[in-house]
């Protein structure tokens, strides 16, 4: 299965290289990769920055989603959810209105943004708890107050920054370059890696603290690095193309349906976010009638199926 999600996310790589008013075959774009001329400043310069945004930083987005899932054992605790996007969407508006505006200053603030709304969620639900629906609506209640505070930091900037802030918080992969990219998909790497290193400690946390601490497993420190890689990966993808909502909530169920395991696999839901990412990057660019951010799209779909997940647990409960 994995395997089969990486050639469909070749294969959508590709095509979404070939799409726009400038519009190129398959063929051509492969050509074009290695080749010179328009159509490589075309695919290489202009369009392939944003489309590696799109799968590293939806993979990315994923496997934070399936860390935060694993660790609360709660099918509706995303990152998104419990307002980590939020937090980190709230330190690049802190940092846009004291007027910095490099993307290193943008990403320092969206981590410690995104570290903060961490903490405070963490505190506010019951010193540390991090199991059950507790945390979900203690993380509901912290987006919708960081939300309000976003709308207001929107009307303390200029009214060019604040258009590009409202854009750009929608989830927004306009005007991403490779000067983002590259630095968003090091980190993104990195962080991925060490998540992985944790695999065989998090399926022990499946079974249960008391069982996973019998068999050698330090739970408070594999909780507590697995969250804070989810929150560090979250807010990397915030500093680049703004809050993308619901990737990674959705993608580590449809990668463990896909999987048909107990427990979410962290690679392929990567894959799967990646995936989303770019599909709804291509679906609202050139499928509908006006070109909007990705974000709208992910919104849509997630929405619908976060509905769903929340009838289905309270028909479980």
């Amino acid at each position: 299965m994995g395997a089969a999600l990486v050639v469909v996310v070749l294969v959508l790589l590709v095509v979404s290289l070939g799409l726009g008013q400038f519009r190129l075959s398959p063929a051509q774009v492969v050509a074009a990769l290695t080749g010179d001329g328009l159509g490589h400043v075309v695919v290489v310069q202009w369009r392939l920055p944003r489309a590696l945004a799109a799968v590293v930083l939806g993979f990315g987005l994923a496997v934070a989603g399936a860390l935060f899932q694993t660790v609360t054992r709660n099918p509706l605790a995303s990152p998104d959810v419990v307002g980590l996007a939020h937090g980190a969407f709230t330190g690049v508006l802190v940092a846009l209105v004291l007027g910095a505006g490099s993307w290193l200053t943008l990403t320092a603030s969206a981590v410690a943004g995104g570290l903060s709304a961490a903490l405070a969620v963490w505190l506010l639900a019951s010193g540390g708890a991090v199991g059950g629906l507790r945390l979900v609506v203690v993380g509901i209640g912290v987006s919708a107050l960081l939300a309000s505070v976003n709308t207001w930091l929107l009307l303390q900037v200029e009214l060019d920054v604040a258009m590009f802030a409202s854009a750009w918080g929608a989830g927004s992969l306009n005007g991403v370059t490779a000067v983002q990219t590259t630095p968003a998909a090091v980190v993104t790497a990195l962080l991925v890696v060490g998540a992985l290193t944790l695999t065989t400690s998090l399926r022990q946390l499946d079974l249960g603290d008391d069982v996973a601490a019998a068999t050698g497993v330090r739970v408070a420190l594999v909780r507590g690095v697995a969250l804070l890689l989810g929150v560090l990966l979250v807010c990397v993808a915030t500093a680049v193309v703004g809050p993308v909502a619901f990737v990674a909530l959705v993608s580590p169920h449809v990668a463990r349906r896909l999987a048909r395991t107990p427990h979410q696999p962290l690679l392929l839901s990567g894959l799967v976010g990646a995936l989303l990412l770019l599909a709804s990057d291509v679906v609202a660019q050139h499928v509908l009638p006006v070109p909007l951010p990705a974000g709208v799209v992910t919104v849509s779909l997630g929405g619908a199926y976060l509905v769903h997940l929340v009838a289905r647990e309270v028909r479980r409960r």
